[in-house]
């Protein structure tokens, strides 16, 4: 479903495409694997297509003075490879127990590389690559991943155009399919910061590719991702906990379960009202189709054999005789049978 959705962008229809909802648990498993699975169970329970970990090994990853960019009033780590070298514990043998666990609960087992030894097992794992905004620069590795011919999300925090561009070149060079996120790399990111109107922007930019958006902003009514929504996001990722009271990580600005739920509900809610996109009468307006609109009538007594003129018509509710749409064509026609004045007149009437 989620490299179809990908490879395939929803053409246009009757109905405004759903979102794709990717739960974002990065490694607020904190290293136990029955908190992962707990994620996963969550997510699914929540209604998320999909759930995303993180794989990476804080060696290959950062450098031992990497400065933090993140809240440190939230996360108090200092350096990024301090804070990654506490959540590195999954490998291989973790992801493919989770990839089960996804499974079981029918929901996407996702998770993003962040180095080539990462990216060879979870190619066995997973049908979509994610690849973080902090890689969009990243050539080689993009160019690897890209090899592995499988659709790609490619989040856009902090990128130039150009730099989106160069991304994408080496990516089509594999032809290989690959989504944008609008993204804002910024933990938390304020709401006077989101940007939403950049999803318009990347839709107008790239109209070929399909756009979502990846969200930092803390969670409260989930507004966020309704609006987003409206503005065409076609993949939803935002970051996702079972406890948003631990301190730390990516926990302080992640939705949990009972976030999701909300989002859902007002997702259908949403999708309720917008309804479908083809302009056509429904059902329910049949009856005030009938009655409210109007039909050509006598202003006068009308006797067989006067011929229609401009003077001798009007137009009054209801409309089931002729519409007053089609009352050039009797004008000049000669009647038939007695037409009363008031009366709605009928084809039938005319000779």
């Amino acid at each position: 479903m989620i490299g179809s959705r990908i490879i395939n962008p929803v053409s246009p229809s009757k109905a405004l495409p759903r979102p794709l909802i990717i739960a974002e648990a990065g490694v607020n498993h904190e290293g136990s694997l029955e908190i992962a699975k707990r994620l996963v169970r969550e997510a699914a329970e929540g209604g998320a297509d999909a759930i995303k970990f993180q794989t990476y090994r804080a060696d290959t990853l950062v450098s031992i003075d990497s400065p933090a960019y993140w809240d440190t009033s939230q996360e108090p780590t200092l350096t990024q490879y301090a804070l990654y070298k506490k959540h590195d514990s999954f490998w291989k043998r973790e992801f493919e127990e989770l990839k089960k666990c996804c499974d079981v609960h029918s929901i996407e087992f996702m998770s993003t590389p962040f180095d080539s030894s990462s990216a060879e097992f979870l190619n066995d794992l997973v049908e979509v690559f994610k690849i973080s905004s902090s890689d969009i620069t990243n050539r080689p590795f993009i160019e690897e991943i890209a090899r592995y011919g499988k659709p790609i999300i490619l989040s856009t925090g902090a990128s130039q155009l150009d730099e989106i561009d160069d991304a994408l070149a080496w990516i089509d060079a594999e032809k290989t399919p690959a989504a944008l996120m609008h993204c804002v790399l910024s933990y938390p990111t304020l709401d006077k910061h989101a940007n939403l109107g950049m999803i318009i922007g990347l839709k107008k930019r790239y109209p070929e590719r399909l756009i979502g958006y990846s969200d930092h902003t803390l969670p409260g009514e989930m507004e966020n991702l309704k609006v987003a929504t409206l503005l065409g996001a076609e993949v939803l990722e935002k970051h996702f906990t079972h406890d948003k009271t631990i301190r730390g990580n990516d926990h302080y600005h992640a939705m949990d379960l009972g976030d999701l739920k909300r989002f859902s509900d007002k997702l259908e809610g949403l999708y309720q009202l917008i309804g479908q996109t083809e302009k056509i009468p429904l059902e329910v307006e049949s009856t005030a189709r009938l009655h409210a609109r109007r039909s050509v009538v006598a202003v006068r007594d009308l006797t067989p054999g006067m011929e229609i003129g401009l003077k001798d018509i009007t137009w009054k509710r209801p409309g089931n005789g002729i519409s007053p749409r089609d009352y050039g064509r009797i004008i000049g026609k000669r009647v038939k049978v007695i037409i009363k004045k008031d009366e709605i007149i009928k084809w039938e009437s005319f000779e």
